[in-house]
């Protein structure tokens, strides 16, 4: 017989949703358990102004996850430090086994895994990462103080980015595909209006050169007459999407064709007890406040659906 702990629910990940998700679940009186490999708050901690977190102006990504976490921790989550190896279904229980071996049990469990820059495969990309090609304008824009860089993206993170690195560089060219970007119209104007910033249209990165000292250009493709050109740059910041971490969803459960986890109303998988939220799950919008949201869906679906399995035993 297997005398490990029978939990509630275990929510894998301690993003915004996983944190949220850890309020509500202990605010429904479960016995909730938080697994999280690194710094709670996720992603968030990468972003360095949150402006549109309701009730709250302005503020920095870090200190909205440490807000975060700490209410999560007032109500008495527990939260493991440490890596997930596996995530095994069952009927009677779900199963997690952890990168130390150690194997936990629960009724339902929450994946909140989220999700990790989508790179543009092309050449110089891998090689030259850490020597001027980043996904992190905040990790790293200080290495290119007063330096020339290139933004990859049209997308409120590209924008976002860019103007944090006008505030630092000496010049930001943005490179988009397309005509027109999909950010939102206030990140659009304040970029074109940002006299650092140069967009540099209907174009794609087709390599990245580098010398001795690390990046020193790209290769430049015009999507529209197929002319290629070479543009000097001591750095590549790349801002095209996520996608999702998905190693740990089950096999068989639902997914489209880019990898999302797709749910029910619920945030709940095709496998019963098994929850996806945040950046995971396919939705129309990932932003700080969906993923909260998904998290306050789910553990009430997971305390309803805990409470069930314990009345039908």
């Amino acid at each position: 017989m297997n005398n490990t702990p029978l939990h509630d629910l275990i929510i894998i990940g301690g993003g915004p949703g996983g944190l949220t998700a850890g309020i509500y679940a202990k605010r429904a009186a479960l016995d909730a358990l938080l697994v999280e490999k690194g710094v709670a708050g996720g992603q968030l901690n990468n972003t360095e102004i949150v402006e549109n977190w309701p009730g709250t102006e302005k503020i920095t990504g870090a200190a909205l996850a440490e807000q975060m976490a700490a209410h999560a921790a007032s109500y008495g989550l527990p939260t493991l430090n440490t890596g997930v190896r596996e995530l095994e279904p069952g009927i009677d229980h779900h199963t997690v086994r952890l990168e130390n071996g150690e194997e936990l049990r629960s009724h339902a469990v929450i994946l909140a895994t989220g999700g990790s820059p989508r790179k543009l495969g092309i050449p110089g990309e891998d090689a030259y990462y850490g020597r001027g090609v980043s996904y992190c304008a905040v990790c790293d824009g200080f290495f290119f103080r007063d330096k020339t860089v290139v933004v990859v993206g049209g997308g409120d993170s590209a924008l976002e980015e860019s103007l944090y690195l006008a505030k630092i560089t000496k010049k930001v060219y943005i490179v988009h595909r397309r005509d027109a970007f999909r950010a939102g119209m206030i990140l659009q104007k304040r970029a074109q209006a940002e006299p650092r910033i140069e967009i540099v249209w209907n174009t794609v990165v087709s390599a990245i050169t580098a010398g001795a000292e690390g990046v020193n250009g790209v290769r430049l493709r015009n999507t529209v007459s197929n002319e290629e050109r070479e543009l000097a740059t001591d750095g590549v910041f790349i801002f095209i999407g996520f996608v999702p971490n998905n190693t740990l969803v089950p096999a068989g459960t639902r997914k489209n064709a880019d990898g999302f986890v797709v749910t029910d109303h619920k945030c709940e998988t095709s496998i019963p007890g098994i929850f996806a939220i945040g950046d995971l799950r396919e939705k129309y919008v990932k932003q700080i406040v969906t993923a909260a949201a998904d998290g306050c869906i789910a553990a009430q679906a997971a305390a309803h659906y805990v409470e069930n399995r314990k009345n039908s035993g």
